[in-house]
C-alpha cells in the first residue's frame, strides 16, 4: 500500500468511505503511532505504522469483498445505529470482513444496495464525475404531467435540509411506467435514473414537484440488478461483474452533461441516502 494519505489508508483498510474517514480524523478517534491525528492531508504506511481507531488496530485488507444486497423496508444502512433500530450488517450472515454500504437507502427505501471494503471502488462508484447510473422506481401520489417530468429530466432545486444551500440537481432520465389506483386516488410508478447521490435525493426530487414517494425502491446500480436475489438476500458479485462495476467507476465522461446524457432510447428528457 505504501505511503498515502491517512483517509485514503483507512478506506483501503475497510474502516469506512474516505470521507467518513476525515470525519473520524475530525472526531480525534485516530491514532498513528499513539499520536492522535486531526490533519487530513497526514499521510502514513498501513504495513509499517500503527494505525488505530476508537483503539482497534488498522489491518490491512487481505481480501476484497463485494456484496449484493436486496435491501428490505424497516433496515438503516450504516454500520450501527445509535436508535438501535436493525441496520443492514444485521443481515450479512458470515461474513467476518469489515464492509460498509457504498451509499446509502433510507429506512423506509429498499432494494439494490452494494457493500464493500474496497475503499478505492467504493469512493469512485459514489463520485458525480464518474456518472454510475442508478436506477429508482418511485411510486407517488398523483401522475406527473410533461411539465413535471421534464423539471426532473432538466434538474431541479432540492432542499438540503439541514445540510445546507438547497441544491440543484443534475439532468436525469425520467419515465412514468404505469399508472396505478392508490388508496387517496391516482398514482405513478416513476423510473428515474440519476448519475449522483445526494441525501434523500429521489424523494426530494419528488416533492419539488409536488408528488411525494409512497414506495421507493433501487433495482439497479451500472449493470448490477435485483434479478434472482430475494428481498434480504445476500450474494457475492461475480468476477466478471466486479470487473464491469470497476471499469464503468474508471471511466469518466468528457464533461458533466455527457455523464448525465440519456441514451437514444430514454430520449424523456449516480450512492448517499436516497
Amino acid at each position: 500500500m505504501g505511503v498515502e494519505r491517512l483517509q485514503k489508508v483507512l478506506s483501503q483498510a475497510g474502516v469506512a468511505s474516505r470521507r467518513a474517514s476525515e470525519q473520524l480524523m475530525l472526531e480525534g478517534r485516530v491514532t498513528v503511532n499513539g499520536a492522535t491525528i486531526r490533519e487530513l492531508g497526514t499521510k502514513a504506511d498501513a504495513a509499517r505504522d500503527d494505525i488505530r481507531v476508537d483503539g482497534r488496530r488498522v489491518k490491512v485488507v487481505e481480501r476484497y469483498r463485494y456484496l449484493l444486497l436486496n435491501k428490505p423496508r424497516g433496515y438503516v444502512t450504516t454500520r450501527s445505529d445509535p436508535q438501535r433500530r436493525p441496520t443492514v450488517i444485521d443481515l450479512l450472515r458470515g461474513v467476518r470482513e469489515y464492509v460498509y454500504p457504498v451509499g446509502r437507502l433510507d429506512f423506509d427505501s429498499e432494494g439494490l444496495l452494494l457493500l464493500t471494503n474496497d475503499g478505492d471502488l467504493a469512493a469512485r462508484l459514489t463520485h458525480p464525475s464518474h456518472g454510475v447510473a442508478r436506477v429508482y422506481e418511485a411510486r407517488v401520489l398523483g401522475v406527473p404531467d410533461e411539465h413535471e417530468l421534464e423539471r426532473l429530466r432538466k434538474g431541479l432545486i432540492i432542499s438540503a435540509g439541514s445540510a445546507g444551500d438547497d441544491e440543484r440537481t443534475l439532468p436525469a432520465a425520467v419515465k412514468v411506467k404505469r399508472v396505478l389506483r392508490g388508496k387517496r386516488g391516482p398514482e405513478a410508478l416513476v423510473e428515474i435514473v440519476i448519475r449522483e447521490g445526494r441525501n434523500r435525493q429521489v424523494r426530494n426530487m419528488c416533492d419539488a414537484i409536488g408528488h411525494p414517494v409512497v414506495q421507493l425502491m433501487r433495482t439497479k446500480i451500472g449493470s448490477l440488478t435485483l434479478e434472482g436475489l430475494r428481498p434480504g438476500h445476500v450474494r457475492e458479485l461475480k468476477p466478471d461483474e466486479i470487473k464491469a462495476l470497476s471499469k464503468r467507476a474508471v471511466s469518466t465522461p468528457k464533461n458533466a452533461s455527457d455523464a448525465t446524457r440519456p441514451r437514444a432510447a430514454a430520449r424523456p428528457r449516480r450512492s448517499r441516502e436516497k
